[in-house]
């Protein structure tokens, strides 16, 4: 849709919102800082449907190579095989439960997966199909919405659940996704990363929110991409986190990252985790809740 200019925004999807104007919130028992863990279990496909889109910078493996790209291939796949066990272990040696962003072929191919997850009490949000399919505006409305209701169907098929949360593979979402996914039953979104606190977005009768990611934050962001060394990505989060938890007295924040079990479930990235969280969690002042948990407290005080 066209852009539309109007006071703050020049889109429809939420208001413009300083956080240094909004009432103060406050996470439970006073905590300053809202900790949220949000692990992907994304498939890669060996060849990805034609009209399909993916980021040109997609990570994994050294570079992009011909068909069968078994280097990017098997990289990503050592999360699901190893890296996420790993990555489970530690989160929950500090107390912290993941929040796993599930696709639709994942769902469908690793049922071991979903019942570990499961078992271990973390809770499952939908991420689309997967990561060699992306939303994006080259989709019709009808293309769209078939795509999430597969995502859906196939999530529902594999935990018997309905899903209140949607991360989009890679972020992506076209300029309708928002509304398509209130409409579709969902309660809150992954995808925008410009903010500290929950906020709500306008798509209509049903109650929509935001939970923001620390896009800078992702491991991929920071080690793939920016090739940022384990050790400054370790200092990263912990600077993060102290900031936050000091300006979290006025005004309680939220610190929610993207961590890949194929990345930081390297063996000799998991210590960095270890050391991030432990100096998180040993500060006081610190609430780890699931992405469902945070938007149901940060509804309750709006109200």
């Amino acid at each position: 849709m066209p852009a539309q200019r109007t006071f703050g925004m020049d889109h429809p999807h939420h208001e413009w919102s300083p956080l240094i104007s909004r009432p103060a919130l406050r996470w439970p028992n006073g905590a300053a800082v809202a900790l949220c863990v949000v692990i992907p279990l994304e498939h890669m496909e060996w060849q990805a449907p034609e009209g399909s889109f993916q980021v040109a910078r997609l990570a994994g493996g050294s570079a992009p190579r011909d068909f069968p790209d078994y280097a990017r291939l098997s990289h990503r796949e050592y999360g699901h095989r190893v890296g996420i066990f790993r990555l489970l272990d530690v989160l929950e040696k500090h107390g912290v439960r993941a929040t796993i962003a599930l696709d639709a072929m994942t769902a469908e191919n690793y049922p071991y997966l979903v019942r570990h997850c499961l078992d271990r009490g973390c809770e499952i949000i939908a991420h689309g199909i997967s990561v060699s399919r992306m939303i994006s505006s080259n989709m019709s409305e009808a293309e769209e919405r078939q795509y999430i209701q597969a995502s859906l169907d196939a999530f529902r098929s594999a935990t018997g659940t309905q899903p209140r949360g949607w991360f989009g593979p890679e972020y992506g979402e076209s300029d309708r996704t928002p509304e398509l996914l209130a409409e579709a039953g969902l309660t809150y979104v992954c995808d925008w990363a410009n903010d500290e606190q929950p906020y709500p977005m306008t798509t209509g009768e049903n109650p929509f929110f935001a939970l923001p990611l620390m896009y800078e934050l992702d491991d991929v962001v920071s080690i793939s991409h920016k090739l940022m060394p384990v050790f400054e990505y370790e200092k990263m989060l912990g600077e993060s986190f102290d900031v936050m938890r000091e300006d979290g007295a006025d005004t309680g924040r939220l610190m929610a990252i993207n961590w890949h079990p194929w990345l930081v479930g390297q063996p000799f990235r998991i210590g960095s985790v270890d050391r991030a969280l432990s100096h998180m969690m040993s500060q006081g002042g610190v609430w780890s809740a699931t992405g469902s948990e945070i938007i149901d407290w940060y509804q309750q005080q709006s109200n």
